[in-house]
């Protein structure tokens, strides 16, 4: 059974055969490799022969002698097919020392078409932005979306409230969403969880204390939605906000910054921290998608958000709590998010009235009897908008 990510792979075809280095990263397991394969497999089918494409996974035991630059132009080299462009796939690149000069060095010297997956947004930082500042594009690969889901399982209208609640439980990656039985798919979660925060983060960034960033992160997982200060755990503020980065980079945690409207200034105290998936928050903590389901909702709202290419803050105006701020290019959208707007109160729609500017200002509610118009603002079915085509 194979779950189909258009959306994906229509961006790397927009940037195929051009001059960009096509960066894929995103969080373990969320479908990185089967994305590069698909396209390796639609490349066969243009006619493209397998001498000039190479392909490495390194955390494939058969290139595990691969752990340096060096190495890997030497391969590269040996393999290349002279004469004809070559098509270059690497597949979790960062367990390989300086592997950006290799890159580097085939985009000057070859004439290939590169593609680069990684599970660490630390790709992204430092002498990779020297050596090929405004030459590559990036792609974030995050679990299937509710929108995927639902068309994966061939949802009908007036399914959406029983196929959010599984999606929920269940959560977006691929093997638990195919998984053939409830205890296989706890331990393909549980499995996820514990290789992210070992191999990804203890090992890699050689952090000695394993279960510190295990409770950190179990404690992020319970508090989705609510402001964490590094004040307010008994080891070294130093030291938590250092996991606290550790756990962005494995892109298991995404960060949301208060911002402030009015002052137009992002607050440096009390963010919030949402997860990658809703699946790993209640296999870890062994609760029900019912727990909590007004911060879950939260979370899957604002990991949409990003999906659709938003950069997200939550707001704060003369003190009032605007859920998020949404913004890509010149476009900014406001949203509060909601189980249902409380009977005999306007305060969803009053956070955002008091907003002095023309952006849209939208109300998701997961109560479908709410839609309509509130005091000038939008409500929509919360639903209804995950499974609207990305704007």
């Amino acid at each position: 059974m194979i779950i189909e990510r258009p959306h994906y792979l229509k961006f790397l075809n927009k940037f195929k055969d051009t001059e960009f280095i096509k960066v894929i990263t995103g969080v373990r397991r969320s479908g990185k490799t089967f994305l590069m394969n698909m396209f390796i497999d639609q490349l066969r089918e243009e006619g493209i022969p397998d001498n000039r494409i190479i392909h490495l996974n390194f955390e494939n035991l058969k290139y595990t002698k691969i752990n340096d630059y060096m190495q890997l132009g030497q391969y590269v080299h040996d393999y290349i097919t002279e004469g004809q462009r070559n098509y270059l796939f690497f597949d979790e690149i960062q367990n390989v020392k300086d592997w950006e000069k290799a890159i580097n060095s085939f985009r000057v010297d070859m004439d290939v078409d590169i593609y680069v997956t990684g599970s660490n947004s630390y790709l992204l930082s430092g002498e990779l932005s020297t050596l090929l500042a405004g030459r590559y594009v990036e792609l974030t690969v995050y679990p299937i979306s509710f929108a995927e889901y639902f068309i994966f399982k061939k949802g009908q209208p007036f399914q959406e409230n029983e196929f959010f609640n599984e999606y929920l439980q269940l959560g977006g990656f691929p093997n638990s969403i195919l998984a053939l039985d409830a205890d296989f798919r706890n331990t393909v979660l549980q499995d996820i969880f514990n290789t992210i925060m070992y191999r990804d983060i203890a090992l890699r960034a050689q952090v000695k204390n394993y279960r510190v960033i295990t409770a950190i992160a179990e404690y992020l997982l319970s508090e989705i939605g609510n402001p964490i200060s590094a004040n307010g755990f008994k080891i070294q503020t130093k030291s938590v906000i250092t996991y606290l980065d550790l756990l962005e980079q494995s892109f298991i945690f995404y960060r949301a910054r208060r911002y402030d409207i009015r002052g137009k200034k992002w607050l440096q105290t009390l963010s919030k921290y949402y997860v990658v998936d809703t699946g790993l928050r209640n296999i870890q903590l062994n609760r029900s998608s019912r727990d909590s389901l007004g911060h879950q909702l939260e979370n899957i709202v604002y990991i949409e958000l990003l999906r659709r290419g938003y950069k997200v803050d939550i707001g704060n105006y003369d003190n009032k709590e605007i859920d998020f701020i949404a913004r890509k290019g010149e476009q900014v959208k406001y949203y509060q998010v909601t189980l249902q707007l409380p009977e005999n109160s306007t305060q969803e729609t009053d956070n955002l009235i008091m907003i002095p500017d023309a952006f849209e200002k939208i109300v998701l509610s997961l109560d479908q009897n709410d839609v309509g118009i509130v005091n000038g603002v939008q409500v929509k079915y919360v639903l209804d908008w995950l499974l609207e085509e990305n704007d």
